[in-house]
C-alpha cells in the first residue's frame, strides 16, 4: 500500500481528494490530509475508509518530517512560500512531490539534489500555471515537428463568473483567494515581447493596457499582461519567438474600472491606515483625495481621475460601495486589505452560483514560405460555490499527476514543470474525460 501526504486542505483540494479516493481501492493507496485545522482536515477527507486527517503545523519541523517520512508521495497545497521546507524534506526523504505553484528560485536550486535523490518534483501543474503548459506544448510541439517557426504565441486565462451566475456590473465574482485578486500585478515588472521590441508595463498603466479577444459561445474578454512573459522563451522552447505574451482575462470594461483603485492607491499592502477600525468605506475612498470641504467625495474622485458623471466607471464604484457610510471594522488594516473587505461584500460567490475557468492561446507561425494561425481555447463551468471550475481545474491536474507518479508513467527525476510530452499526453488525454477539453482551429493570420 502506498500513502499520499496532502498538506493543505483549502478550496482546491475538494477535486483532488476525490479524485484520490476514487483511484485508492484500484491502486491501493492511503490517503493523508493534513492541515493546521483538524477540522478542516476533517471536513475534507470525509468518511472515506481510506482517508484519515491529521492536524500539522508545518513549520514545526520534527511533526513536517514525521508526517512525510510515512508518505510514497507528498502533494503540498500551502501557500508558495511555505513549499521550501517540505520540498526539502522529500529530497531527504527521498519522497516524490507535487504542488501547484509557480516554481521559485529556492525551488529551483533543488533540482540537482532532487535528481540525486531519484525524486520525482512536479510544479506549476494547476490550471495557469499547468493546463495551460500541457495544452501550449501540444500544439507548439506538433507545429515545431512539422517543420513550422514560431512568431508569435500569446496565452491568457481568466477565472471569471458563468454567465448564467453574471449578476453584476463588473461581470466578475471571487473564485480563488480575494487576495491575490487585490494585488495582481503589483509583484514586480510586467515584461513581454512584440514583434522583437522588448516592452515593459510599470504597474501603475498595467490595467490600461490591454487585449481584447472573441470566444465562440462566450462573446468577448479583455486581457492585462501578467508577470514576466519572457522567462517562458527558454521553458517553451520559443528562444528566438518575436512576440510572446502570457495575460489574465476579465470581461471587458473591468480593468478600466480596477484602475481607478491602482491610481487612487487602493491596493498598496506596505503600510497600515491609521483607525481603519472606525473608518467608513466612504471616508476609506476619501483619505486618497485632495482635501476639499465643500466638494462631494464623488465630484472630487471624478474630477481627480477625469471621470465623466454619466460614465459606467461611476455605476461600477457606487454599486461596489466605495461610497456607503458602513463602517470597515477591521484593526490596523492596509488599504488592499481594506478594498478587498469591501469587494468581498459584493463579488463573494452565493451558494449555487458557478464560475467560469476559460483559457486561450494564439499561435502564429511559418511553414514553407506561408503565415499559419491556429487558435486554442477552452471554458469549463463550475457547478455551485463549493465545487468550483477555479477548484477542479487545479485539483484534477494534481491528481493525476500524482496518479501517473505513482504508475511509474511519469518518472523523470528533479524539479521541473509539465511541458514534456511524457506529462502532458497522458495528463491532456484523462483531462478530456473529465469535459476539460480544448478546441483547437486554424484561423487567418493576424499579425501586428
Amino acid at each position: 500500500m502506498k500513502e499520499i501526504l496532502i498538506i493543505g486542505a483549502g478550496r482546491s483540494t475538494l477535486s483532488l481528494i476525490t479524485y484520490l479516493q476514487h483511484y485508492s481501492e484500484k491502486a491501493d493507496w492511503k490517503i493523508v490530509v493534513a492541515d493546521q485545522s483538524l477540522e478542516l482536515a476533517q471536513k475534507r477527507a470525509g468518511n472515506h475508509p481510506r482517508t484519515r486527517a491529521i492536524a500539522l503545523d508545518v513549520t514545526d519541523d520534527m511533526k513536517r518530517t514525521s508526517a512525510i517520512s510515512g508518505a510514497d508521495l507528498v502533494i503540498s497545497m500551502l501557500p508558495a512560500h511555505m513549499h521550501i521546507p517540505v520540498a526539502r524534506d522529500c529530497i531527504a526523504l527521498r519522497k516524490h512531490m507535487v504542488t501547484a505553484s509557480y516554481i521559485s528560485k529556492e525551488m529551483q536550486e533543488l533540482d540537482e539534489r532532487a535528481k540525486e535523490a531519484g525524486v520525482v518534483m512536479i510544479n506549476e501543474i494547476g490550471v495557469d500555471p499547468g493546463i495551460d503548459h500541457l495544452s501550449a506544448m501540444r500544439v507548439l510541439d506538433k507545429i515545431r515537428e512539422e517543420g513550422g517557426k514560431m512568431l508569435i504565441f500569446e496565452s491568457f486565462t481568466g477565472g471569471l463568473v458563468a454567465p448564467e451566475s453574471d449578476d453584476n456590473p463588473w461581470n466578475y465574482k471571487f473564485s480563488w483567494n480575494p487576495r491575490n485578486v487585490v494585488l495582481a500585478g503589483a509583484g514586480g515588472a510586467v515584461k513581454f515581447i512584440q514583434e522583437g521590441q522588448y516592452k515593459y508595463i510599470p504597474y501603475h498603466q498595467l490595467f490600461r493596457r490591454t487585449e481584447l479577444v472573441n470566444i465562440e459561445g462566450y462573446g468577448r474578454f479583455e486581457g492585462y499582461a501578467n508577470r514576466d512573459s519572457l522567462k517562458y522563451r527558454d521553458v517553451y522552447g520559443l528562444k528566438d519567438i518575436p512576440t510572446i505574451y502570457r495575460g489574465t482575462f476579465r470581461r471587458p470594461g473591468f480593468c478600466r474600472a480596477w484602475d481607478v483603485f491602482v491610481k487612487l492607491g487602493m491596493t498598496d499592502d506596505s503600510y497600515v491606515l491609521e483607525d481603519s477600525e472606525d473608518m467608513t468605506y466612504r471616508q476609506f475612498t476619501n483619505t486618497f483625495l485632495a482635501y476639499n470641504p465643500n466638494d462631494s467625495v464623488e465630484l472630487k474622485l471624478m474630477h481627480y481621475l477625469s471621470i465623466p458623471q454619466d460614465s459606467e466607471l461611476m455605476d461600477k464604484l457606487s454599486w461596489i460601495g466605495l461610497f456607503d457610510d458602513v463602517k470597515i471594522g477591521l484593526k490596523k488594516a492596509t488599504p488592499a486589505q481594506v478594498l478587498q473587505h469591501i469587494l468581498e461584500q459584493k463579488w463573494t460567490l452565493k451558494e449555487d452560483d458557478k464560475d467560469m475557468i476559460v483559457m486561450y492561446h494564439k499561435f502564429g507561425y511559418e511553414k514553407e514560405g506561408k503565415q499559419k494561425m491556429i487558435e486554442s481555447s477552452m471554458v469549463t463551468l463550475g457547478q455551485n460555490s463549493e465545487q468550483t471550475a477555479m477548484a477542479r481545474t487545479v485539483g484534477l491536474p494534481v491528481g493525476i499527476a500524482t496518479r501517473l507518479i505513482l504508475k511509474g508513467t511519469i518518472n523523470t527525476p528533479g524539479v521541473q514543470i509539465p511541458i514534456t510530452k511524457e506529462i502532458y499526453e497522458p495528463m491532456l488525454a484523462e483531462l478530456e474525460e473529465h469535459g476539460i477539453c480544448f478546441n483547437e482551429r486554424e484561423i487567418s493570420y493576424q499579425g501586428y
